[in-house]
């Protein structure tokens, strides 16, 4: 593996910019030098001893117009880095690339210097990374499948601790850990040891290990993760198989990652990430694919919500601010996937919270959410506004995550993004203090008096605090922008809708 002075990379504790640009782009939960690391590895993982009959693995590529170097190097890198007895076969899937040199020249390339040992899968239409890694699988023989982006340099003893932890238990997937090569350097950033996890929108994210982990001080130990990045995992083919793979009916990209990692924990199964096989990526500036990754991130998510959340569904909803009746996005027949989780006996996605992924912020408290409209100001929501000024505005309506406000059974107004896991902060809450006429977003928790951050809410009424008994309100001002200020006053009849409901308050 390339080695280089790691640059530093900042932990982001904004969850709207860990949104995935590549199937593998989550954000680092930071970077490190040590003097015990040595080409990537803790002094302590190459003091580790294996056993001699591990099973034999298959490992999948999958591209397109990919170059046509960096897939090689990727093959170089495995066949290298992997003891001859134990790489089965190369699977190289082709997503129907349009480059040219990736037909005559791959294969001759290959087939010349890896005889016998690499196989070509082409598809003959686009079909996303996701069906694409299941023809992968169809096309694999060894007893362990790995699935790798085509774009990645794996280190030196990476397959040993996986292969062995598979044969112990053919119910985990394992994840090796991720490092970074910088696209322009190729110098390596190794990312700290992190567990892979993900916010309501079902976008991951690198999270802190659990406290069990922490507290063994061992970081050769595997760290439980709820879910997986994305880029790379490794299952036995039978396990895989009779879990359902990926869900074929999701597009693209994006949201199956989140899925299998529920599926396999409700299921029955468990999923790790192991710090001592250790595989590079190469950050991407270009998406590998040119449609709309929002769009089928968010259809994907629906699916994955629909069969596996339970009650807890209407958190994803809530998290892309789309109504749960008539959302618009059609996200395809789900009978299949609710009939495989019937049919394993698949334990709560309750259960799974309490016990997998108990970092997660709930929301089942929401009565509606979605944007606030006045019946004065028409085209105009309230927002979150600079988060450093803890001051809500009025801006032209656009749904985004600013927008995104909820009404809860306790009276809270809350207003921004979804603040998912207990990592990440919450959203904030309207306050009437009293002191003036102009309300403030603070954290609820260090709000003085609970009730000023309480209101009565009811759809086309007032919005009355319950600590001064004034009414959130709009008026007209030349000093304002948009010539219109958000005031806390006595009541005059003003009128405010909000978007989506979920339940209705109980009297």
């Amino acid at each position: 593996m390339i080695t280089g002075q790691p640059a530093l990379a900042l932990f982001h504790t904004d969850e709207s910019i860990s949104h995935p640009a590549t199937a593998c782009s989550c954000l680092p939960l930071s970077s490190r030098t040590n003097s015990d690391l040595n080409n990537g590895l803790d002094c302590r993982c190459k003091q580790l001893t294996y056993p001699d009959d591990l099973p034999q693995i298959s490992v999948v590529f999958i591209f397109v117009n990919e170059a046509l170097s960096v897939i090689l190097r990727s093959v170089h890198s495995v066949v290298n880095h992997t003891p001859a007895h134990l790489l089965k076969e190369i699977i190289l899937v082709d997503d129907n690339s349009d480059s040219v040199e990736l037909k005559f020249n791959l294969d001759h390339y290959v087939n010349k210097r890896y005889p016998g040992l690499v196989k070509i899968v082409r598809n003959s239409k686009r079909e996303g990374l996701i069906r694409a890694r299941i023809h992968g699988w169809n096309a694999a023989t060894a007893p362990v499948v790995g699935f790798f982006d085509a774009h990645v340099e794996f280190n030196t003893g990476w397959a040993e601790p996986i292969l062995t932890r598979v044969k112990e238990d053919h119910t985990r997937i394992i994840l090796p850990a991720i490092d970074n090569i910088k696209y322009n350097t190729f110098e390596v950033q190794q990312y700290a040891n992190a567990a892979h996890g993900y916010n309501w929108g079902l976008w991951c994210m690198y999270i802190i290990p659990p406290q069990d982990w922490l507290d063994r001080g061992d970081e050769t130990a595997p760290i439980r993760t709820p879910a997986m990045i994305g880029c790379s995992f490794v299952v036995d083919r039978e396990y895989f198989g009779e879990i359902g793979l990926l869900d074929p009916g999701m597009e693209v990209y994006g949201g199956e990652n989140i899925e299998l990692g529920m599926r396999v924990w409700q299921c029955g199964g468990s999923m790790e990430v192991l710090p001592c096989a250790r595989v590079a990526h190469i950050e991407r500036t270009k998406k590998p694919y040119n449609n709309d990754i929002d769009y089928y991130a968010k259809r994907n998510a629906l699916r994955a919500a629909e069969v596996w959340m339970d009650e807890f569904k209407s958190h994803v909803y809530m998290a892309w601010n789309i109504p749960m009746n008539n959302p618009g996005v059609d996200f395809g027949d789900v009978s299949e996937r609710v009939a495989l989780r019937k049919k394993m006996n698949c334990r709560s996605f309750r259960w799974y919270l309490e016990h997998v992924y108990p970092e997660m912020r709930i929301y089942n408290n929401t009565i509606t959410y979605g944007e606030v409209r006045n019946s004065k100001a028409s085209g105009y929501c309230l927002d979150q506004g600079s988060e450093e000024d803890d001051r809500a505005i009025l801006y032209p309506c656009h749904g985004m995550s600013s927008q995104l406000a909820r009404y809860t059974t306790e009276g809270l107004l809350q207003l921004g993004p979804l603040g998912s896991t207990t990592f990440l902060p919450d959203t904030k809450c309207l306050v009437d203090d009293g002191r003036g006429r102009t309300p403030s977003l603070k954290k609820c928790d260090v709000v003085t008096r609970s009730s000023q951050r309480l209101w009565d809410f009811t759809q086309n009424g007032p919005i009355i605090s319950r600590d001064t008994g004034r009414c959130l309100e709009v008026e007209m001002s030349k000093d304002a922008n948009f010539g219109l200020r958000l005031v806390v006053q006595r009541c005059s009849g003003q009128k405010w809708m909000i978007r989506n409901w979920i339940k209705h308050p109980r009297h």
